[in-house]
């Protein structure tokens, strides 16, 4: 079970304190980053298909501006809290400056279950949630994302809401729409195919073969099912998949396209109930201790923790979730020879297509997919080079590096400016 005590953004603190410290940097120069900006929560009333109104609790957190606008998905989960989302901004400012594009970190989150609402009822909840977060978002200042519980559709009703409140068409304010909106092509696969890039590329860096490794990925939403059909394709083997109803393993290696039709072929479809020949049930706890050579948690945060650390048996973790690992577990890992390639970088392919689809809306402007793939490649392998080499150069984690380079470019912006007035 998770460690009930975790405070996801004292985790966030916690390295970034370590990693300004290591730059050399004095408290003053970085004690305003270990705060957010802004914090907005509201009351959200719903009128829901029964006729009954139900009022959800929401967020909206802007970690950080100095390097641009805030950026950062909206989240609809049950177990959505201030802390949580205060983290999740706090590593988007972080995953932002180790790619090098021009945001800060923001996030939002609604306390509900998606999964347990008509989809008349998510539009209501939408369009009255971003009505009552509209004064802090903004193409020029907050732009939303898609995250958990949300999808292409919720933006789409993001952008027609905050548009109707100004009185004319405003696409930037929110990225990860529909294409006929404006949204960027490839955008829906963005974060999974940028998963599978570090894959790739953590296994040249460690002189592992491609066809000769095997994987194991928690969580099959988005992120997750997008990694295993990407990394099936280049020839590693998947051994076991999961997805919130528990796992499924297959030493020999699963049929990825059968798994991924399966769940995607009915609404209410679970892996629980999901079965072939030489496939085995597992809990997602056991999955996280099979033996592999690349582990993906790409479920939620707090996954991997000081009391599983120890039987994690994968060579390589790469984190295409957002906090998996504790700092606790960072240490256990690190003595144990595990490496880990840290969120920061792992699942950034998202808000740099992200990026790409703001920059065509507020240009008025349209990319082919192959020019999007390509530059996505590019940004993202610049940044994983820079990181392995001071990872090389200090002989310290993946995730020290990545932040020694995000922290410093956050503290030098905030220096630059100045603390106002």
């Amino acid at each position: 079970m998770p460690n009930q005590q975790y405070d996801p953004y004292q985790n966030v603190c916690t390295v970034v304190r370590n990693a300004a410290k290591m730059l050399g940097y004095p408290e003053n120069d970085y004690e305003a980053i270990l705060h957010p900006e802004r914090e907005l929560k509201v009351s959200v009333p719903v009128m829901m298909d029964n006729g009954n109104v139900r009022v959800f609790e929401g967020y909206r957190i802007q970690h950080s501006t100095s390097r641009g606008p805030a950026k950062g998905g909206i989240r609809y989960h049950c177990k959505v809290d201030l802390n949580e989302v205060r983290a999740l901004a706090a590593w988007m400012t972080f995953k932002c400056a180790v790619v090098n594009i021009p945001y800060g970190g923001g996030k939002g989150g609604v306390v509900c279950n998606p999964a347990e609402m008509s989809e008349n009822e998510i539009r209501r909840l939408t369009r009255r949630f971003i009505a009552m977060i509209a004064p802090i978002i903004g193409p020029d200042t907050d732009i939303p994302a898609p995250d958990v519980g949300t999808n292409p559709q919720v933006m789409g009703w993001i952008m027609d809401t905050f548009s109707m409140l100004k009185g004319h068409c405003i696409p930037g304010v929110v990225t990860g729409k529909p294409l006929e909106l404006g949204g960027a092509v490839g955008r829906n696969e963005a974060t999974g195919r940028g998963v599978t890039l570090c894959v790739l590329s953590i296994l040249e860096e460690l002189g592992l073969k491609v066809s000769q490794s095997t994987a194991v990925i928690q969580g099959m939403g988005n992120v997750g099912s997008t990694t295993a059909k990407l990394c099936s394709k280049e020839g590693i083997k998947i051994t076991a998949v999961s997805d919130v109803s528990g796992g499924i393993y297959a030493p020999d290696g699963l049929d990825i396209p059968a798994v991924i039709e399966y769940l995607r072929a009915k609404k209410g479809n679970a892996l629980a109930n999901f079965n072939m020949d030489g496939v085995k049930h597992i809990t997602n706890g056991e999955l996280l201790e099979l033996p592999c050579d690349v582990l993906v948690p790409a479920a939620l945060e707090n996954q991997i923790n000081s009391k599983n650390a120890e039987k994690i048996k994968a060579k390589i973790i790469v984190e295409g979730a957002n906090g998996p690992t504790t700092v606790e577990a960072d240490s256990i890992l690190e003595r144990k020879g595990v490496t880990v390639v840290p969120d920061i970088i792992a699942n950034s392919g998202g808000v740099i297509v992200s990026y790409f689809e703001w920059v065509q809306n507020i240009q008025s402007v349209s990319w082919s997919e192959d020019y999007i793939d390509n530059q996505l490649k590019e940004i993202l392998g610049r940044a994983f080079s820079a990181v392995c080499s001071i990872s090389r150069e200090k002989s310290v984690p993946l995730r020290t590096a990545a932040y020694l380079i995000a922290v410093k470019r956050v503290i030098e912006a905030k220096k630059l400016r100045g603390i106002w007035p």
